[in-house]
């Protein structure tokens, strides 16, 4: 019976893709040297493990409406999930090589993008937990088919730089924001009513407009 050893031995931006994508590379190894895997369906749920690095104060002022008030980061620190994704594995006999692809997001209403923006530098501790189905040959030549423990895992430290890297490569200077509807019509009203131009200049007047009631407060 196949057993699988899976290691992360890299990861990179994914070029020229529609959206922002990751590949981390496998290394998949099976036990028994001799054995043929025919094909492996390989699911993984992968989890950001946030408590496993050092947060400077800087890092916990931009995640405060991800994890609240730094005093309270002993309570409300808790591992994220990331996603959930899957890759089918060709044949191969002893060892191979795949790539798992990752899309990723820009969008401020995910936690994940919140934590990875939030972040200055450093690696973000990740843990990949794969499950799925071998397809390999018995001694006698019959096909076998057997599930993947649910205790196969991987730890990765994944360079912050290549997440930044990638987003300001899709994504330069640029961020994006979520509205509800509602809130988006009334923000296009008032661009209209003012004969603003741009969006940027549509929340730098409401910026200063805020900053001067402040300063009269």
């Amino acid at each position: 019976m196949p057993d699988l050893n899976i290691v992360i031995e890299n990861a990179e931006a994914v070029p020229f893709a529609v959206a922002p994508t990751l590949a981390f590379k496998l290394r998949i190894a099976n036990a028994a040297a001799d054995e043929i895997i025919h094909t492996v369906v390989l699911r993984c749920q992968i989890q950001i493990e946030v408590t496993r690095r050092q947060y400077s104060a800087a890092d916990k002022e931009r995640m405060r409406d991800l994890f609240g008030e730094a005093d309270r980061w002993g309570q409300t620190l808790r591992n994220l999930l990331w996603v959930n994704t899957s890759v089918t594995v060709p044949q191969f006999s002893r060892l191979t090589s795949v790539d798992l692809h990752v899309p990723c997001t820009f969008d401020f209403s995910v936690a994940t993008t919140k934590y990875f923006n939030g972040l200055a530098d450093g690696e973000i501790p990740v843990c990949f937990m794969f499950s799925g189905t071998v397809f390999y040959g018995s001694p006698m030549g019959t096909l076998q088919v057997s599930p993947i423990s649910w205790n196969k895992e991987a730890k990765f430290r994944l360079p912050l730089r290549v997440w930044k890297d990638m987003m300001d490569a899709y994504y330069p200077n640029t961020a994006w924001l979520c509205l509800r509807r509602d809130v988006f019509e009334e923000l296009h009203r008032f661009k209209v009513e003012r004969g603003i131009a741009t969006w940027e200049e549509v929340f730098e007047t409401m910026l200063a407009w805020s900053k001067e009631e402040v300063a009269r407060a």
